[in-house]
């Protein structure tokens, strides 16, 4: 076990929530009825993948290798809600609430990444960059998910 090893784990673990995330604002913004929320989910899928892709270049840098894949059961998640969409009728709502649900999902994620006391300096850093983007999404599909339910 190297020194990086713990740094390794925890990045690629991310790194494979934040493919998540990507492919989970894709499947939305096909998903979507509103061409507004179309647009912001794949901006917030490209701004997720550029997270992954800084967080696969702290792995490399670490000497190790990068996950380029996401989570096996997000993967499950995504058919079960496509299979649930099928079966009743696609809104924005529903679409909002399945996203913002994936947000609480990542947002809890980075943080206990940014708790945990081994991870180095330089991880960290790149760690809180990403956790920057993650944090906007999140309060912003909050934000959209409180609207088009109509409480604050």
């Amino acid at each position: 076990m190297t020194s990086n090893d713990h740094d390794i784990k925890v990045l690629n673990s991310l790194i494979e929530t934040t493919i998540d995330s990507a492919e989970g604002y894709g499947e939305a913004a096909k998903d979507a009825e509103n061409t507004r929320y179309a647009s912001t989910f794949q901006q917030r899928a490209g701004e997720r993948r550029q997270a992954a892709q800084a967080l696969q270049t702290q792995v490399r840098a670490l000497g190790g290798n990068p996950e380029d894949d996401g989570t096996i059961l997000a993967k499950a998640h995504r058919m079960f809600v496509e299979l649930r969409a099928k079966m009743s009728s696609k809104d924005d709502t529903a679409i909002v609430d399945e996203v913002e649900r994936g947000e609480d999902h990542i947002k809890h994620k980075y943080e206990d990444a940014l708790k945990d006391t081994e991870v180095s300096a330089a991880s960290r850093a790149v760690i809180e960059k990403a956790y920057v983007s993650v944090k906007t999404g999140h309060d912003q599909m909050r934000d959209l998910k409180h609207a088009l339910h109509g409480t604050n």
